[in-house]
């Protein structure tokens, strides 16, 4: 039985353009199945975490990601009595509006973009499921519900000025209170979130060979974590041993945000969905203790992997490739595809044409964005896989 927190489909806000509902699926079933059959969500395949598409049919990207955040969320909103199906679906949104190349990639289009408006992967997210995934014939965008867009712009936490150029555009039209936090559930994808990356990114870094499994061991919370799997399990094959930790590791993460999140609930012990988003301050945490030793992780993940030379040489590659296509795309619009060009034509100032090119360079997958490159400016875009001999 769902919490008297948790948010009822049946009490739903609706959606910006009225639909009938579904027999047989709740609103928020609907906007889960809507986001997995959107185009934007298909493309999250060829899109990277961290290294780039090429590298590796092992290493991690935007769409497995999705999934593994989802997997977490629906577990972590089953355990606080929360509406699974509004925590799914706002996990697996959650990605959409990122570029190709990662973090590198949308650093490089926000700096292109400075002058008209700057670009922000979150409020793109939004933008897609709002405007630019049109296959419907009575409205662009998904039309998915309040709660869910809600989701997707503040599951971080309310959004302060300045207020993201796509997402304050949408919220003129269609408020999503801003000012407040979303609901339990957008919280708890957003949990889920850092725990899927903080656990993938290390067996990523492991497989890349950027670190060893020896330097995990000296690390806080992953050091229990193999001081168990070695008692349990003494002698146990290399592979099997980190990933019987990472496994535990995993482990550790969830139920922190479980149990820190259920006291942070019975504190406040809130009556309504309401009482969540006007208590100041997010409920669904890890503990000050766990996110002190994942701070440490994170920076031992920043220095060696995220900025480690091959990787640090692919960033300048893939860099160098925006800033290339952006300036071409500016002074070339026709060559932005055909379904395209109504768009072309009807934008009124450098502004607009600028955004259209955003939202197509955005869209990329890594695979074509090097393709393109290739194609339209020449040259070689990347440099040997990071992966190579390994």
């Amino acid at each position: 039985m769902a919490a008297p927190y948790a948010t009822d489909p049946a009490a739903a806000r609706g959606r910006l353009f009225p639909e009938e509902e579904s027999h047989f699926r709740t609103p928020f079933q609907r906007d889960r199945d809507r986001i997995i059959h959107a185009s934007a969500f298909r493309r999250l395949k060829h899109k990277t975490q961290v290294f780039i598409e090429h590298e590796g049919d092992y290493f991690r990207t935007r769409l497995t990601h999705s999934i593994e955040v989802a997997q977490v969320a629906r577990t972590v909103a089953a355990a606080l009595d929360l509406n699974v199906e509004l925590t799914e679906a706002v996990a697996l949104a959650h990605d959409l509006g990122h570029t190709p190349f990662g973090h590198t990639g949308e650093e490089a289009l926000d700096r292109l973009m400075h002058p008209y408006g700057g670009f922000d992967h979150n409020a793109q997210s939004l933008r897609i499921v709002t405007d630019l995934e049109r296959h419907y014939a009575e409205w662009d965008g998904l039309n998915l519900t309040w709660e869910t867009l809600e989701g997707i712009a503040k599951h971080n936490g309310p959004v302060r000025a300045p207020v993201p150029w796509a997402l304050a555009v949408y919220n003129q039209r269609h408020d999503l209170e801003l000012d407040t936090h979303a609901s339990a559930e957008a919280q708890a994808a957003a949990l889920s979130d850092d725990i899927a990356y903080s656990n993938h990114d290390l067996h990523d870094g492991l497989r890349a060979e950027l670190f060893s499994t020896d330097e995990l061991v000296d690390l806080p919370v992953l050091r229990d974590c193999f001081a168990r799997v070695d008692a349990k399990y003494p002698g146990l094959n290399y592979y099997r041993r980190r990933h019987e930790a990472l496994r535990r590791y995993f482990g550790v993460l969830v139920e922190d945000v479980i149990a820190v999140s259920r006291r942070n609930l019975a504190d406040l012990n809130p009556a309504t969905v309401a009482d969540i988003r006007h208590a100041g301050r997010m409920v669904i945490q890890f503990s000050p203790a766990l996110w002190s030793d994942l701070k440490v992780i994170r920076q031992f993940l920043f220095e060696r992997m995220y900025r480690a030379p091959a990787v640090v040489e692919m960033r300048v590659a893939v860099t160098r490739m925006i800033d290339e296509l952006f300036p071409f795309y500016l002074g070339n619009p026709g060559e932005l595809p055909k379904q395209w060009r109504k768009e072309v034509a009807d934008a009124t100032d450098d502004q607009a044409l600028a955004r259209l090119v955003a939202d197509y360079i955005a869209g990329m997958t890594d695979r074509f964005a090097i393709q393109e490159h290739t194609r339209l400016i020449g040259g070689t875009p990347v440099p040997p896989s990071v992966t190579d001999g390994h």
